[in-house]
């Protein structure tokens, strides 16, 4: 039975199936669309491929070790109080780092490049709000919405007041400016608020003033055509891009129709990998925000619903776990994980094809980033493990009812035996 028990034994491999598939084609797709451009530019050819491959390696390294560590530990005020901390001086170091490309936010570590501190806050946001939350069950179920924003809590403190460091993480981020990243994170913290416990009525509310003041935005940059005065430049100019590219192909929308051209090219079934055109210096980010559109050109847009099928699948199979799921904890760790990736990868691919404007956010799994694929898989992981605790707890209890039937049927058995 202790054998049957062990955690290897519950490992989903419906979810680390579709990871293992998304996280080497994206391998292939960094070497693709690298290697041309390190050559142009008269680099080493590989290093980039190189520094990826490292980082998949050390992914799935910590992905193992993420999985045998108990999720008692995760739970722990004493954990998260350590790491908090550590993620706020990183969000600061990165923010007066040098900037790249007109923003901060990367930390140079060696011959390793960068590291994103952004990145690691979207699975931390999910980690911290699952643990305060979850403790908070019986408050919520009691005073519903106001259990979530309670200021009077017995463990209430700088860690479990949860509204004041997470608006200090998230305004760092907003200056540096990292504006996909900080959508991702409030849209991640309103799904977890959703899903807390309180009653529907609050969580469709929310949604609905949110729906509102986007559509009422969105139709300010549309009347002004994106002349909005005190709305930052570089947000304009991402809005005249969505809204005609072509009438600034030379300038803001540069990106957006060389994505266009991309996508045309590739048709329904590519060009073949390696053989894309607007990777070579035509399309810029093309190994990150822009990696879309050439898996497009390159595989076709067949290939491309292939491989958002993958993610997709495995997208709903976290949330089935997060759904299916008797501990508050678990429960909102796999949702908040499915909810980042659904976000994520919307946000990157609406504003890659111009249903949205573009924001900098990198395609999951595929994108060339170390501290992205990084923290993909430590989310992938976190549910892995939430999944493997789950799927225990429930062949625990069902050998207690089967151990339970026995001890009733023989007490019965027993019972008229002694009457006869």
């Amino acid at each position: 039975m202790q054998e049957g028990l062990k955690k290897r034994n519950f490992l989903n491999y419906s979810i680390l199936v579709p990871y293992l598939i998304l996280a080497l084609f994206g391998l292939v797709m960094v070497f693709s669309t690298t290697v041309p451009m390190q050559t142009a530019i008269q680099q080493p050819p590989y290093k980039l491929v190189q520094t990826q491959a490292i980082f998949l390696a050390f992914s799935l390294f910590t992905m193992w070790l993420i999985y045998r560590v108990k999720l008692a530990a995760f739970k722990s005020s004493r954990v998260l109080a350590f790491f908090m901390p550590i993620e706020i001086i990183l969000l600061v170091v990165a923010r007066f780092a040098p900037a790249i490309n007109g923003a901060h936010g990367w930390i140079r570590v060696g011959a390793l490049g960068t590291i994103q501190p952004a990145e690691f806050l979207k699975l931390f946001v999910v980690w911290y709000l699952a643990s305060i939350f979850s403790k908070r069950q019986k408050v919520i179920r009691e005073t519903d919405i106001d259990g979530i924003f309670e200021t009077k809590h017995k463990f209430e403190n700088f860690y479990t007041g949860w509204r004041l460091p997470i608006f200090i993480m998230l305004a760092l981020v907003v200056i540096m400016p990292d504006i996909g990243n900080a959508v991702i994170v409030i849209l991640v913290i309103l799904t977890l608020i959703s899903c807390s416990g309180i009653s529907y009525r609050w969580a469709a509310g929310y949604s609905r003033v949110a729906a509102v003041l986007i559509g009422a935005f969105f139709a300010l940059m549309f009347a002004t055509q994106g002349n909005v005065p005190l709305v930052p430049h570089y947000i304009t100019e991402r809005f005249k891009a969505f809204l005609n590219p072509f009438a600034g192909l030379l300038s803001y929308g540069t990106q957006m129709a060389n994505s266009y051209f991309a996508i045309s090219n590739g048709g329904w079934f590519g060009r073949g990998l390696g053989n894309s055109i607007e990777k070579k210096g035509y399309l810029t980010f093309a190994s990150t925000d822009f990696i879309f559109p050439v898996v497009v050109e390159e595989i076709g847009i067949i290939g491309a619903f292939l491989i958002l099928g993958v993610l997709f699948f495995m997208i709903l199979r976290i949330m089935l776990v997060g759904i299916r799921a008797r501990d508050p904890f678990n429960a909102m760790i796999a949702i908040g994980v499915g909810a980042m990736l659904l976000v994520q990868t919307s946000i990157n691919v609406g504003g890659a094809i111009g249903v949205i404007p573009e924001t900098g956010v990198t395609f999951p799994f595929l994108s060339q980033g170390g501290s992205s694929l990084l923290v993909l898989s430590i989310a992938v992981a976190f549910v892995l493990n939430v999944s493997a605790d789950e799927k225990r707890r429930e062949l625990l209890a069902l050998t207690a009812g089967h151990k339970r039937s026995d001890f009733v049927a023989v007490n019965t058995v027993h019972g008229q035996l002694s009457n006869n």
